[in-house]
């Protein structure tokens, strides 16, 4: 029995396959999702970089420890606010990118 040549494939062909095309609706939230997991990745590393626990930085932002909790795990659709009151509170900058998209915008 001979053995297969290994091929490569790469994790973009791979999200295409499984999760789908870049602009369907799967692959769409699947985006979505990965950037709230690396918003949440973000406030956890910049709280630990500042020596708090969730509990100050619930103090310092005027929430509950499970509020900071759940936006470290990305287990809730947090508030735009909040979410600038948590970097502010770490002395953090924050930046965000737009992304116009090559679609028309119609008005109703």
């Amino acid at each position: 029995m001979k053995n297969k040549p290994l091929t490569t494939i790469s994790l973009e062909e791979i999200t295409d396959k499984y999760i789908g095309e870049i602009g369907t609706p799967k692959r769409d939230a699947f985006e979505n999702e990965l950037r709230l997991d690396l918003l949440g990745e973000a406030i956890k590393q910049a709280r630990k970089d500042r020596n708090l626990t969730q509990e100050q930085l619930g103090l310092l932002v005027g929430v509950k420890k499970a509020q900071i909790s759940k936006l470290e795990n990305s287990l809730t659709d947090a508030r735009f606010e909040t979410i600038i009151k948590v970097f502010k509170a770490l002395n953090a900058k924050v930046n965000f990118n737009v992304e116009l998209l090559n679609q028309t915008v119609k008005l109703a």
